[in-house]
């Protein structure tokens, strides 16, 4: 994805948020919504990396509202970034492709706390691209009413993706 892309698609997520009836943001602040906070296209966070298969064992991953929910381990893929080698599980959720939540340095301080999102569509030669710029903030980053899954430790990352979504600051 390219630069003038990445715009477009957030130009729409951010109408989306705004309007739709689904949208995560509560009704009381859309209409002072005027926007997420991201990120600049940061194209040097942006890989297509080989899946090493995963073995499919179910996962049991916690939620923000204490709840747990079932995953199966799909694979595990490594990145460098910033100068380090980083390795990220994949899961999957009954869905096509693949599910990776993570926390990275930006967690807490100027992206959501409890992490972000990512999700990942297989490439027809066995690998999958990640693009960090696409990072979403779960929706129970912009209301409790809604159950979100914790990334799982194994994604914690000590680097800072400073790509994607930044933190929300609700209105007041």
């Amino acid at each position: 994805m390219d630069s003038a892309t990445l715009t477009a698609y957030r130009a729409n997520k951010d109408e989306y948020f705004r309007t739709d009836h689904q949208s995560p943001i509560p009704m009381q602040y859309r209409d002072q919504f005027d926007g997420l906070s991201y990120y600049d296209w940061n194209p040097d966070l942006v890989f297509t990396v080989p899946v090493v298969a995963g073995t499919g064992d179910p996962v049991t991953i916690a939620t923000s509202d204490g709840a747990q929910r079932r995953y199966h381990h799909a694979g595990t893929v490594e990145v460098s970034i910033s100068g380090e080698q980083v390795q990220l599980s994949l899961y999957t959720t009954g869905h096509p492709g693949f599910f990776l939540p993570f926390r990275d340095a930006t967690s807490g301080k100027k992206t959501y706390g409890a992490g972000r999102y990512l999700d990942l569509q297989p490439n027809a030669d066995g690998t999958v691209t990640i693009d960090f710029n696409l990072a979403y903030s779960p929706f129970c980053a912009y209301s409790d009413s809604y159950s979100c899954a914790l990334p799982p430790s194994d994604n914690w990352l000590t680097v800072a993706i400073e790509a994607g979504e930044r933190t929300w600051d609700k209105p007041g």
